[in-house]
């Protein structure tokens, strides 16, 4: 049976000719992966960044950006609790657990 798939034309294998097939295709993969085991791992991970070293961490600029925000973030979380409007909400909230509870 003839099948076009695409432009391309695949003829009707018999399962004798797919297990061949499928045979090279394991032999082939198991080559690949000796030869990715057998490099240095240095040069596995500059190969697999685009030709650059892989970086193992942040950098400085990083930490202190991310430092910068978690502050930032931690004076507005502070501005929002302190706030007269949900300072009275968490009381109302605790004395209803209290009351419940007791």
């Amino acid at each position: 049976m003839n099948v076009k798939t695409q432009g391309i034309s695949w003829t009707r294998a018999t399962a004798e000719a797919k297990r061949a097939r499928a045979a090279e295709r394991l032999r082939e993969a198991a080559a690949r992966a000796a030869r990715v085991l057998s490099e240095p791992k240095a040069r596995v991970l500059s190969e697999s960044k685009g030709g650059r070293r892989a970086d193992a961490g942040m950098s400085t600029a990083e930490y202190a950006v991310g430092t910068i925000a978690a502050c930032g973030f931690a004076g507005l979380l502070f501005k929002v609790v302190t706030s007269p409007d949900v300072q009275q909400m968490l009381v109302s909230l605790v004395q209803k657990a209290l009351a419940l509870a007791g």
